[in-house]
This record gives C-alpha cells, sequence and structure tokens, in this order.
C-alpha cells in the first residue's frame, strides 16, 4: 500500500481522512523524501548545479542592509531619506512658481512698455509717476509673489513631510505583519521539528521491526505447528466425520486496489485472511473479543463506555485491512493496519511486521507504544455488546 502511494505520489482524500495528524506527517515525510530522490536523480542526470558566492568564513555571503560595519542605522537612513525627498520636492515647486511668476513679470513688462509708448505724448511728469507707481505695483507684487512662494513652500514641506511620517507608519505596520509571518514561519519550524521526530520514530521503529523480525517469524511458525497438532490430537481422540467431496475449484479471484463492496471484503477475509487466523485469539480457535465487524461511528460509541486504554480491532471498508480503534483519556485515535501483503504492520506509524494480527495486537499490548509522543499502549479489550455477536458471515 505505501510503495503504491509512493509510486502514484497520490492518496484518496478518504484514506487520508482515516489517517491522525502524526500519520499524516509521517507519511508527508515519506512523499517528500521520495520527491526530493527523484529531484536529485533527475539533476544528477542533467548534471546542473548552483554555487553559492560564499564568504571568508565559508558561508553563504549575505549581507543586510543596516548591519555591516560602518551602516548607518536603518532608522536614521529613513529620516535622512524622507527629508532629503520633502527638501527637493519643495525646491521643485518652489522653481516652479518661480518660472510662472517670472512669465506674470514678463507680461507686466510687456504691458508697461506698452502703456510707455501710449503716454509717450504726454507730459514727462506724468509719466515719472507713472513710471513710479508701476515700479512701486512691480516691487509689491514682486514681493507679495516671494513671500506666498516662501509660505507655499514652507506648507508643502510641512504636507511632504506628514505625508512621509504616514508612509513610515504604513512601513511600520508592514513590519508587523512580516513579524506575524516570521511567528508564522516560527510555527512552520515547530512542525518541521515534529516531521523530524517523527522521522526519528519511523528510524526507531524500522530498527525494532529489524529486531523483532525473527520473533514474529518464530511466532507464526509456532501457530503453524500448534494448529497442526491440535488436528492430529483430535484425530487421536475423537472421530470426525469424512468430508464432503470437494467442488470444483472456482477461477482465480483477481483482488481490486481497494474494496468496493460487502461482498469482495467477505472474498477477500475468506481466501486471504480466515487461513491467516484473522481475528482469532493468538494459539487459539476462540474469536479475539477485541475483534469487531462496525463501523467507526459505532466504535467510537463502543469506546465511549470503556476506561482510557481501551481499544478493539474492526476491518476497514476503505483498505485491504484493518483499523484499531483507541480510546485515551478526552478523545478517539484510529490507526489503520495494512494486511494486504504477507503480514501486518501499521500504515505510516509502526514498521514493525507481524505474522498474525494477534502478533501485533499482543506486541503493543505488552512491550511497545504505537507512537512515542501518544504513548498509545494497548490495555484491555474493548467486548461487544451481545454476547452472541454478528460478525457477518466471516466465520462461516
Amino acid at each position: 500500500m505505501m510503495q503504491q502511494i509512493l509510486q502514484d505520489m497520490y492518496i484518496e482524500p478518504d484514506l487520508l481522512a482515516e489517517l491522525n495528524e502524526e500519520q499524516k506527517q509521517i507519511l508527508f515525510y515519506k512523499i517528500r523524501e521520495e520527491q526530493v530522490r527523484r529531484w536529485n536523480e533527475r539533476e544528477n542526470q542533467s548534471r546542473r548545479s548552483i554555487q553559492w558566492l560564499k564568504g571568508a568564513d565559508g558561508e553563504v555571503w549575505v549581507w543586510v542592509m543596516g548591519e555591516a560595519p560602518g551602516d548607518k542605522p536603518f532608522e536614521e537612513i529613513v529620516e535622512e531619506l524622507m527629508a532629503e525627498r520633502a527638501r527637493r520636492q519643495a525646491q521643485q515647486e518652489a522653481q516652479e512658481l518661480r518660472v510662472k511668476e517670472a512669465e506674470i513679470e514678463q507680461k507686466f513688462r510687456e504691458a508697461m512698455a506698452k502703456e510707455k509708448a501710449r503716454f509717450a505724448a504726454g507730459k514727462w511728469k506724468e509719466e515719472t509717476e507713472d513710471r513710479r507707481a508701476a515700479k512701486k505695483c512691480e516691487e509689491e507684487e514682486r514681493q507679495r509673489g516671494e513671500e506666498e512662494i516662501r509660505r507655499t513652500e514652507k506648507r508643502r514641506a510641512k504636507e511632504l513631510y506628514i505625508s512621509l511620517k504616514q508612509e513610515e507608519k504604513r512601513s511600520e505596520r508592514d513590519d508587523k505583519e512580516w513579524q506575524e509571518q516570521r511567528r508564522s514561519k516560527a510555527a512552520d519550524e515547530e512542525m518541521t521539528r515534529k516531521a523530524r521526530r517523527a522521522r526519528d520514530e519511523y528510524k526507531r521503529q524500522s530498527l525494532r521491526a529489524i529486531e523483532k523480525g525473527l520473533v514474529a517469524g518464530l511466532s507464526g511458525l509456532f501457530q503453524k505447528t500448534h494448529l497442526n497438532g491440535s488436528g492430529q490430537n483430535r484425530r487421536h481422540s475423537t472421530p470426525v466425520e469424512s468430508p464432503a467431496a470437494a467442488p470444483p475449484p472456482e477461477p482465480a479471484w483477481v483482488r481490486p486496489p481497494r474494496p468496493n463492496c460487502r461482498e469482495s471484503i467477505l472474498r477477500w477475509f475468506t481466501e486471504e485472511q480466515r487461513p491467516k487466523r484473522a481475528g482469532f485469539e493468538r494459539n487459539s480457535t476462540t474469536i479475539a473479543p477485541w475483534f469487531h465487524i462496525i463501523s467507526r461511528q459505532d466504535s467510537e460509541s463502543l469506546l465511549m463506555r470503556c476506561p482510557e486504554g481501551s481499544f478493539l480491532v474492526r476491518v476497514s471498508e476503505r483498505i485491504w485491512g484493518y483499523t484499531l480503534s483507541y480510546r485515551t483519556a478526552s478523545a478517539f485515535k484510529h490507526f489503520l493496519i495494512d494486511a494486504s501483503g504477507d503480514c501486518y504492520s501499521f500504515l505510516g506509524v509502526d514498521q514493525s511486521r507481524h505474522a498474525t494480527l494477534a502478533d501485533l495486537v499482543a506486541f503493543h499490548k505488552q512491550e511497545e507504544v504505537i507512537t512515542t509522543s501518544g504513548g498509545e499502549l494497548l490495555q484491555e479489550s474493548c467486548k461487544p455488546r451481545l454476547s452472541s455477536p454478528d460478525y457477518g458471515g466471516l466465520f462461516q
């Protein structure tokens, strides 16, 4: 199942919904690991590489404005830039006003020249008085223009300074948003650390699986020997009826990638799981009290009445395997058990492989927790409500 997911780089949404957060982290880590492996393989084939500029210390060279030796503080640089921008813009506007004033003065002089020509034939005294009056008006007009330019320049510089201060406040708000993004980045780093812990858990469980692989194989061999021995004892102690003639062999059943109906689950269990003694007690012909044929909602309703650490195993309707439902202090956890191969193991959590389903339950009931972070140790089996439960024809 895991190899198929890594090959397709895709997981069904319904199957993803069955995984808890830690299972998702491990599964996403393995998918990401596969992506990096494929990327490295493609890069090695194309023989392309990127080299970073490095400093004297051998690390990647990075320069941050305002933090290098001799750099001014960021706030001082911002203040100087705002003052310089305000000064230049005010000078530019003042220069434009002076140009307009020069145009007005030029028009006034032209008008005076025309007026002078008109009164050229008049008396010299009147002409002189007119020139004095015109000169006085010109001076007053020039002074008023200069005063207006100074007031406009001062007012504009103040407006530009306020505008730049508002821009600085907006920049501070952007800095706060950036700080929020940094906190979000810190949260992402925390998720990365969790993924790293999950990876360490995966490695630890892999080593544990190598150590326990021999024990699981011996357990399966012992179970086969015990069942064969029990059959021989029954032949010596109690006579049995001769079996009926065997029916003609049916055509080989091709198992689909996922269960598609109840009949396919029944046939899968009958042909593949029942010969492996799935659902039975360890080294016994008694159906295990933790084995159920119920839905997820019914399992949570049944576990609601049980103490913390209670568990049950139910046939999954989404994969070829089972689901272990576990009761915590305040919630429920559901772990998928992959039974599509020749062994039983938790999907995405525990990499230990077991010969039988009962071996997997016994292993996590006596020796090992399911996940280190959750500490799920199987303590008490959740028994069916009825004394004679309905197993949907699985054991008929």
